[in-house]
């Protein structure tokens, strides 16, 4: 069962064990651009909670059910640090960090401040920034990279456009449908910080137990980026084929999920 609560008006959804198994961290979902906590509590947080861990995620401000859409261009990647270490402080033991694409990068951020007792990128923005993605998407995809762009500006796309943009299999049309209805735009400053205003200082990082995933189809983060990331900080990644970016409701989400809950029990 998922619980709702907020945290100096930032929405965390719980889904807690039946019993947390001993010595097992809570984890701490970080969603990516344009979504929400949402888009972790139909499969990630069950199916951890299911192996006993007690599973958190939050909606970064402006997001989902968290105050602040009103301000939202002028939230830079700091604030959106700032939500996470609010939450970490309110919970009663230090999470690992699981962050998805921009969470991600988030993650990475956060690592510059505080040490954390694990943290998983999954399809996450490379600390050398969205740029190399961004140019990738533009040569392969133009007519979806300027549906993308029509999303920052507030527009919402069609199915078919989120579709290509998320997706690699065959997926639920009602699912899609309600991707749709629940994506949003994202903070412009944010992405520029990403792109190349506030880059993660990688001498500055506390370097905790890190996995890395990444799916082959991604057309948002290349799974060559994933590579990049891994080789960065010095640690093997996974690919998951024929997979898009959408890890988490892809029909295969169970295996990125496996995998995860398999290296948080080593930890």
């Amino acid at each position: 069962m998922i619980h709702h609560r907020a945290i100096d008006g930032i929405e965390l959804l719980s889904c807690l064990p039946k019993k947390t198994a001993a010595r097992r961290p809570p984890v701490l979902f970080i969603h990516g651009a344009f979504a929400g906590a949402w888009m972790w509590s139909e499969t990630f947080m069950p199916f951890l909670a299911a192996a006993g861990f007690a599973c958190h995620a939050l909606s970064l401000r402006g997001h989902g059910g968290s105050a602040g859409r009103q301000n939202l261009d002028w939230y830079s990647i700091d604030d959106y640090v700032e939500d996470v270490a609010a939450v970490i402080a309110a919970l009663d033991e230090t999470p690992v960090l699981v962050g998805h694409s921009m969470g991600g990068f988030i993650v990475q951020k956060t690592l510059e401040q505080r040490p954390l007792p694990g943290a998983a990128l999954i399809c996450s923005v490379p600390p050398q920034g969205l740029l190399a993605a961004q140019f990738h998407l533009l040569l392969r995809k133009p007519q979806l990279f300027a549906e993308i762009n029509r999303i920052l500006a507030g527009h919402y796309t069609n199915t078919a456009t989120l579709r290509e943009a998320l997706f690699a299999s065959d997926v639920d049309e009602a699912m899609l449908t309600a991707w749709l209805g629940k994506l949003q735009a994202e903070s412009q400053r944010a992405l520029w910080d990403m792109s190349m205003f506030n880059l993660p200082c990688l001498r500055a990082m506390h370097r905790p137990p890190m996995l890395i995933l990444g799916a082959e189809e991604d057309v948002l983060v290349p799974s060559f980026l994933v590579d990049n990331t891994a080789h960065a900080y010095g640690v093997p990644c996974h690919i998951f084929p024929g997979m898009g970016h959408a890890v988490t409701h892809e029909k295969e989400w169970p295996q990125v999920a496996a995998m995860l809950r398999d290296w948080l029990e080593t930890l």
